[in-house]
């Protein structure tokens, strides 16, 4: 299968697609986590120079997402009630 050379914009907005994803967990736990992820899986990746594993990356990145915006509904269904020690707002 050829694919297309991934443009740098492409690559940004799935980066920022995994971060805004990330914001929509309840739980804070769980939402650094994937924000942590994300972080670290493009700094591994961002001296990649040969457009095989930049696409694979790529596609990779993609399916992440699409898990990622699946367990935020599901966790939105079942969103723990307490408040994270972490979240909590201090007096």
């Amino acid at each position: 299968m050829a694919s297309a050379a991934i443009s740098r914009g492409e690559i940004l907005y799935l980066y920022r697609s995994l971060l805004r994803t990330a914001r929509q967990f309840c739980d804070y736990n769980i939402r650094e986590y994937t924000k942590r992820r994300t972080i670290d899986a493009f700094r591994q990746n961002q001296n990649l120079t040969d457009s095989l594993a930049i696409s694979a990356a790529y596609s990779d990145g993609k399916t992440q997402l699409d898990v990622a915006k699946r367990q935020a509904v599901v966790y939105s269904l079942y969103a723990p009630t307490i408040k994270s020690v972490m979240e909590a707002q201090s007096i």
